[in-house]
Formats: C-alpha cells, structure tokens, sequence
C-alpha cells in the first residue's frame, strides 16, 4: 500500500462489531436458512472507506479478547486502518448483530451487547496521543447509550476539539438499542451543538424533529451555531446539504439497491477523505455555482 503519511489523519470512535447477514434476503431472522458473518460497525466502516479511497484513518474503540474481536482488529489493518486506539476487554465478549434484509434493500437489526466490550471502554484507557493528531474526529450516538463508555467518548471528543480536529457526527441511530425514543432523542441531541459537521438520513431527520416533513425548513430546524454542514442523505433521492449561506442538492447514482447496510457510512468517509486536507468548501460563505452537477 502506497505511503499516506502525508494526509490529514481521520480518527474514528465507537463500534466496531460482527454483523450476521441472511443468506436469503426478504425474510425475518427466524425465517433465515442461515447467515454469514461480516465485520460492522459504523465508526469502523467509516474508517475503512477512508483508507479504501487512499486516505489515513485511525479506529478507536475497544473490542472482546476473543477469536471475533481479534478477527475485526485484523480486518482493519488489513485495510490500512492504524490501530494504536484499540483496546481488548478480557471480560466482556465482542458485540454481535443479527441484519434483516427486507425486499426492498432496507434492513432491521438484533443486537447482542449484555454488555459488550465497546460498551466498556473507559476514559484512562483512551490513545489521547493518537487522538490529537486526528485533524478529523469522527463519531456516533451508539457510545452515548451507557457508562462508561459515555464518558471516554466525552473525553475522546474534547481532547480532539481541545487539539483542533474537525468534529464529524453521524447519530446512525439505531432505536432498539436504547431504553425509549425519548432517551435516544435526548442524549443524541446532548453533543449537537458540538460538531461542525453532521450527517443525518432522511429516518434520522425525522426521527429527531419529529416531523414527517422532510424538507430545508425541517433541516434547518436541526441547525446550531457551530455547525459548518449538515448533510442529510435521502437514499435513492440523493442528499441536500447545509452550510451557513447557501444551501443546494446532489441526485443519487442510479443503482439496484440489494442491501443498504453501510451505505450511509460510505458516504460519509469519502466525503471526509475529500475535505480532511481542504477544508475550504466549509468556509465559503456563498454559493458561487450550483453545485447540483456533481458530487459535493
């Protein structure tokens, strides 16, 4: 693999997991024949879409001392993915997820975390190092559900502030892990107005607004002072985005969707791997041409 020591680092927090795909799409768990096993989690999934595209990523997170955890830390760096943040828990198993694939592409999930080892990351065990390097910092809502790993996501994410990262977030909610709706609204919404950057679907938008309306006024609604962009994807449709003085679309490549799964997270790492070392799109405050004829 070709030196890219040269670019900006992007750090990538929270979860990385075995997702177990149906060998038979359209059918419920129980109805399966049988599944395969596949590595998940969307903080990982970002990171390696940044490496992929010929970009520099880092994962942190902590993963079970077990034959799955210790299979998901070599796919990672198999894939280029520096792994000096990543930690293994001897006590607690790596998380595991069962994925429903509707007809239509879409999925649902079961998960298995009682707890899981990503649940127990603690903050004196973050690469505080390896995280003030990162020039983009990148995370989810998942590593807000409990202690302690809450706190070292809060701590995670300071100390990249606090050293001048970008701060990335993609809420990439997933309802059955939380005790209510209400919970997932109010710790989602807990760290809003500290990412510069936000990446919602179209689900996720009218999730949080509680508003089956998806449109700019909707959008708007969600936007904060520090916010440089908001991205709201909307599957087939493309995504619009967000940024202080203008605001425009991109269409979606035509395609045959037959599984979703980590779509929305490949998005997001290469648009990351695009800006990490040219951030001047977010500090335009104009729009000088439509942007709707290519991909931001």
């Amino acid at each position: 693999m070709a030196s890219n020591l040269d670019k900006g680092l992007i750090v990538s927090f929270g979860e990385m997991l075995i997702d177990f795909v149906p060998t038979q799409s359209g059918v419920s768990l129980a109805e399966s024949p049988g599944f395969l096993k596949a590595p998940g989690g969307a903080p990982a999934n970002v990171a390696i879409a940044v490496t992929r595209l010929g970009g520099r990523a880092a994962f942190v997170g902590k993963l079970g001392d077990d034959e799955f955890g210790h299979m998901l830390a070599g796919i990672l760096r198999e894939n280029g993915v520096e792994d000096k943040g990543i930690n293994f828990d001897k006590g607690a198993r790596t998380a595991l997820a069962f994925v429903t694939l509707r007809s239509d592409g879409d999925r649902e999930f079961m998960f298995y975390r009682n707890p899981s080892a990503d649940m127990l990351l603690r903050p004196d065990e973050l690469n505080l190092e390896l995280i003030r390097s990162a020039k983009v910092f990148h995370y989810g809502s998942i590593s807000l559900i409990t202690e302690p790993c809450r706190s070292a996501h809060l701590k995670a994410m300071e100390v990249a502030k606090e050293a001048g990262a970008l701060l990335s977030y993609d809420p990439n909610l997933r309802e059955p892990l939380w005790s209510s709706p209400e919970e997932a609204r109010k710790q989602i919404m807990s760290i809003w107005d500290k990412a510069e950057i936000i990446k919602v679907s179209d689900v996720e938008l009218e999730f949080l607004t509680q508003n089956k309306t998806i449109d700019d006024e909707s959008a708007m609604s969600l936007w904060h002072p520090n916010l440089k962009l908001l991205l709201v994807t909307l599957g087939e449709k493309g995504c619009r985005y967000y940024t202080k003085g203008f605001h425009g679309s991109v269409e979606a490549f035509d395609v045959n969707a037959v599984d979703t799964t980590g779509a929305g997270d490949s998005f997001i790492g290469a648009f990351l791997s695009q800006i990490v070392d040219d951030q001047t799109v977010l500090k335009v405050e104009h729009n000088p041409k439509p942007l709707n004829d290519h991909v931001v």
